[in-house]
């Protein structure tokens, strides 16, 4: 198998606030070998090119738990996350219609995606281009929207930073995070559900475990490895862990991964 992940171009200055990364991945010779989707709060929109020379513009949803899946050829994929929170003005649908979903953008757009789509397969595997082309939809789409619709976007991003499990700083509590707002507990989860796909503390669980992911057990103990990533305990942490990774957080990091499923 040989995975590469290409240099990727950097988002616009316009976008910036809006886009969280890009990456660029190539994939040949997965065979039967497993490909982990790791959850994730945020909403992508990737466009790809399958070793039949299909392409597909499509749109994933934010991921609640992790997937294992038997991997395919893949010439070319350019994977645009976008920050949680800001993907409803992007998309122009409320985002909890997409949780856990992959879907073409041609569902959500109609027309205008499928033009794009098709744009975009006449580029060829340029990042940079390819790039060009969706920042300039993106814009496009940015420049019809309210300013109430900014509005909530702005407050939403600024509560899924409050709600990031980050190193020396706890995630802040909802109820705390709410009255700083100025809004309701109640209707703050209206917003994370349309705007995020989840629940403030869904997307706080998710983090807590990326949190796990990103850091290496081999240099610290478990115990200090869950105060750091922002659980009550160990205990707490090996639960959410494999309730989420499906697997808990030793045998995940040895290889011993669930059985993948097909695509």
């Amino acid at each position: 198998m040989t995975v590469t992940n290409e240099s990727a171009p950097t988002p616009s200055a316009p976008l910036r606030p809006w886009i969280a990364d890009i990456s660029v991945l190539t994939v040949a010779g997965f065979g039967q070998r497993p490909f982990t989707h790791l959850p994730d709060p945020a909403t992508a929109l990737v466009f790809r090119t399958t070793a039949a020379g299909r392409s597909d513009l499509l749109v994933m949803g934010p991921r609640t738990r992790a997937s294992y899946r038997t991997g395919k050829d893949v010439p070319f994929c350019l994977k645009v996350r976008i920050r949680p929170g800001r993907a409803r003005p992007l998309l122009g649908v409320p985002v909890g219609e997409l949780a856990d979903r992959v879907v073409p953008l041609g569902d959500l757009w109609g027309e205008p995606a499928d033009r794009l789509a098709h744009e975009l397969a006449r580029l060829g595997p340029d990042p940079a281009l390819v790039l060009e082309h969706l920042e300039a939809e993106l814009l496009a789409r940015l420049t019809t929207r309210t300013p109430a619709d900014l509005s909530r976007s702005d407050l939403l991003h600024t509560a899924t930073q409050a709600l990031t499990t980050r190193a020396h700083q706890r995630p802040e509590r909802v109820p705390a995070l709410a009255e700083r707002l100025g809004v309701s507990e109640r209707h703050l989860r209206t917003l994370f559900t349309e705007g995020v796909g989840l629940s403030p503390k869904h997307l706080a669980r998710i983090e807590r475990v990326r949190s796990v992911l990103a850091r290496r057990p081999g240099q610290r103990q478990w115990a200090q490895l869950a105060t750091e990533s922002g659980y009550y305990d160990q205990s707490h942490m090996t639960a959410d862990f494999h309730d989420v990774m499906g697997a808990p957080p030793h045998a995940f990091h040895a290889g011993r991964l669930p059985a993948p499923q097909p695509c």
